[in-house]
């Protein structure tokens, strides 16, 4: 059974730090790209962050571009999602979800697990 179970979402500060990460099982995870999304409250998910399958790429939107960093662990099935200088914008729910093999901010299948919440204060 494919799944991703994240974790390590919270409340913090603006200008805080979170570190997400996100368990994957049922796949070869080392075999597929990986990524972040989030969903901000009225808004469409959107693409975070990806990371090819031995971790050399990586592929950031313009928003987090220089403070999330994406890394993975092959040997553990994890993803991750460094988080740092949080801003309120930033709050949303944060998924993972495996990533097309050519355009690197496009989920590879439509489906969702429950995602983890990250609430930034100001």
């Amino acid at each position: 059974q494919v799944q991703l179970v994240e974790s390590g979402g919270g409340l913090v500060q603006a200008g805080g730090s979170l570190r997400l990460s996100c368990a994957a099982s049922g796949r070869t995870f080392s075999s597929y790209n990986m990524g972040w999304f989030r969903r901000a409250p009225g808004k469409e998910r959107q693409f975070v962050a990806s990371i090819r399958q031995s971790g050399g790429t990586t592929t950031y939107a313009n928003s987090v571009k220089g403070r999330f960093t994406i890394s993975r662990d092959n040997a553990k099935n994890t993803v991750y999602l460094q988080m740092n200088s949080l801003k309120p914008e930033d709050t949303a729910i944060y998924y993972c979800n495996y990533v097309d093999w050519v355009v690197l901010s496009n989920p590879l299948v439509n489906s969702w697990s429950q995602g983890t919440q990250v609430t930034v204060s100001s």
